[in-house]
């Protein structure tokens, strides 16, 4: 009776033990490490802000530059491509748009496997070379400046725009939706203070090579600084279990996922007709043609503040019901363009668009984030949304 009790015991003690190890793997099994990380994150400290700072510069530079078309375009239409219509100059921003953010489905699945850094630099080397081949083209050499400005700038800006954003998820979470607003205000900083300097450069004294050297140069030390600031926390680069075909998957069985993507690109297609048309409907009512230029700095540097205090206001009220918001906000102020009459409508309706645009472009990768069960997946995620908002811009462009 002795003996089986101790064999009980001993069993029993057995049992203990093995309890303990397995918990004892799991705790340093891979995929707990990194739940451990994203329940510990910093939320701070220097090397996360100097990340977010250089996340801002990619953003800076890259939509923000795309932003600044339009200089081209005015130019390329006067006189480097004065024998090309206008709809196919056009597709050379069309191509840059698309691709930024459609190469996001390559970028995005390469993150998720812990390859920012190679992301980052040779985004960042394309889009200087660039800026600098494109400085050596010669008038009438459309097909040139269609590769290098179109497919080889876009194509970098695809590498890093996905990316940059996603490492904030590394750094910070209860402040997560905040920096990536602020993040996010780059592109419309960006969109105000290219295209001053690029009308200076290319139609004052400088011409057009020097001042896309001079453009590209400043793009490039930006960038620079950018690769040497951000950095990725060691715990939650782990490489995913999960293949690319199986996120995208699980993301089209997740119905909030789904809605998410189909409604912001919905609204990608009507959030670009007053950016379009602004300028245009200011001039035609009468309005002084300088002052109907700046419409759309009044309503980019609305779009910087909307995009900064974003993250402020969503944390009281949620990133879902601020965005339904903006969005509301937005149709009624395409609609309101009707009664553009004057200088006070046009101010008053430039600073409440880029103000309300802003913060819905601010809130929608934290949104997509914020319902991502699987933070190793967000990659992924980022570039399946992205390609679908990214489909119409030849057609916008196009149309333009």
């Amino acid at each position: 009776m002795s003996m089986t009790q101790s064999k009980i015991s001993n069993a029993l003690a057995s049992h203990d033990k093995l309890n303990e190890l397995e918990e004892l793997g799991h705790r340093h099994s891979p995929d707990s490490s990194a739940l451990c990380s994203e329940s510990d994150l910093p939320d701070g400290g220097f090397w996360a802000w100097a990340t977010a700072f250089g996340c801002f510069l990619i953003q800076f530079c890259g939509f923000g530059y795309v932003s600044s078309f339009g200089v081209y375009q005015d130019f390329y239409t006067r006189i480097y491509l004065a024998d090309l219509p206008p709809s196919a100059i056009s597709w050379i921003g069309a191509l840059t748009s698309f691709l930024a953010d459609n190469v996001t489905l390559i970028s995005g699945p390469l993150y998720d496997r812990g390859w920012f850094y190679q992301l980052m630099i040779v985004g960042s080397l394309l889009q200087a070379l660039s800026l600098f081949a494109l400085s050596f083209a010669k008038p009438g050499q459309f097909y040139l400046i269609f590769m290098v400005q179109g497919v080889l700038s876009g194509i970098g800006m695809g590498l890093t725009y996905g990316p940059c954003m996603a490492v904030i998820s590394q750094h910070f979470s209860k402040r997560r939706t905040l920096v990536m607003s602020f993040v996010a205000s780059g592109s419309p900083l960006g969109a105000v203070i290219h295209p001053i300097m690029l009308n200076y450069l290319l139609n004052g004294s400088v011409g057009f090579a020097r001042g896309v050297r001079a453009s590209a140069g400043f793009v490039s030390a930006l960038l620079l600084i950018s690769c040497l600031s951000m950095r990725t926390r060691a715990l939650s680069t782990s490489k995913p279990t999960a293949s690319y075909s199986a996120a995208a998957r699980k993301c089209s069985r997740d119905v909030f996922f789904i809605l998410i993507t189909a409604g912001s690109t919905l609204f990608q297609i009507g959030y670009y007709f007053p950016i379009f048309y602004m300028q245009l409907d200011s001039i035609k009512h009468g309005i002084n043609v300088q002052f109907s230029f700046y419409s759309l700095v009044i309503m980019n540097g609305a779009c910087v503040i909307g995009r900064c205090t974003a993250g402020i206001i969503a944390a009281y009220t949620g990133t879902l019901n601020f965005t339904i918001a903006s969005t509301v906000a937005c149709s009624a102020l395409i609609i309101s363009m009707i009664a553009l009459r004057d200088v006070a409508s046009v101010v008053v309706l430039g600073l409440a668009y880029g103000y309300f645009s802003g913060v819905y472009i601010a809130l929608m990768v934290p949104l997509v984030t914020a319902f991502t069960p699987d933070l190793s997946e967000l990659g992924a995620r980022f570039g399946i949304c992205f390609a679908f908002t990214g489909v119409y811009y030849p057609a916008l462009f196009r149309n333009f």
